[in-house]
């Protein structure tokens, strides 16, 4: 499974993640900085990434829309990337299981 994280998440994620989630991406490595969450969407479809974002715009386009691509909904304040690195490490699983799962998103808080 490989993650797309969205331009407000820090592009170090990845290669952080990089054991858990190999082949993961940021959009800035894409050529996607400043494009459009249509872009972005089009992008994760194609390129068969989960899409991991703060952004609200996405969980709407996931509900009119389903997937793929699936989405990994981060629902935060700010916070550091370290405490990101935490939530998803803590959730490994769930976003794991997200790729098989009926749900189109998964929502962590």
């Amino acid at each position: 499974m490989k993650l797309l994280f969205d331009e407000n998440l820090s592009p170090k994620l990845p290669r952080l993640l990089n054991g858990q989630f190999p082949d993961s991406a940021h959009v800035r490595g894409c050529g996607l900085k400043g494009q459009s969450d249509q872009a972005v969407w089009e992008y994760a479809h194609a390129n068969g990434f989960t899409l991991v974002s703060k952004d609200g715009d996405f969980y709407q386009r996931s509900l009119l829309f389903g997937a793929p691509p699936k989405l990994v909904w981060l629902c935060l304040g700010n916070c550091t990337r370290h405490q990101l690195l935490d939530l998803l490490l803590k959730h490994e699983k769930d976003i794991r299981a997200l790729e098989s799962a009926l749900e189109s998103v998964l929502l962590l808080s």
